[in-house]
């Protein structure tokens, strides 16, 4: 679901990965379809690797997205007030760790998800994939 999915620092919205250069990268903005090289010296994070950190340990950021979407939570992170983004994200993840999850972290979260899935990254069928592969991991791990 996330797969190729970059978030560069300085940088406004998410980037898609295109192609590997010499010494960059070539990245798709998802905001205006522009591509841009990105170098090593940015700070280039994927989506699948970002985690949120719960009491319990962390959570995947794909595994919120998928809370999101199931809950149907509809936020506008730039109209939401700070007490309304706090309880939508405790409605998503709801032991996450209040210490160490700021709200600019609970407006970049619903950021990123309204922008996926207005690109359609984040659909009904993307959603399902996720959980079959979800699945097959947990059986896997079972085996073992």
């Amino acid at each position: 679901m996330l797969k190729g999915i970059l978030a560069i620092s300085g940088k406004p919205g998410l980037f898609k990965l295109i192609s590997n250069a010499k010494n960059s990268i070539i990245v798709e903005s998802l905001i205006d379809g522009k591509r841009i090289p990105a170098y090593a010296t940015s700070k280039i994070s994927s989506l699948e690797d970002i985690s949120i950190f719960t009491l319990d340990g962390d959570t995947k950021l794909a595994d919120v997205f998928l809370n999101i979407f199931e809950k149907e939570l509809n936020v506008n992170p730039k109209k939401a007030s700070s007490s309304d983004l706090k309880n939508a994200f405790s409605e998503a993840l709801p032991d996450y760790d209040e210490d160490r999850v700021y709200v600019s972290d609970i407006k970049k979260v619903f950021a990123w998800y309204n922008l996926l899935k207005e690109k359609e990254v984040i659909s009904a069928d993307s959603i399902a994939e996720y959980k079959k592969g979800e699945d097959q991991e947990d059986a896997e791990e079972t085996k073992e």
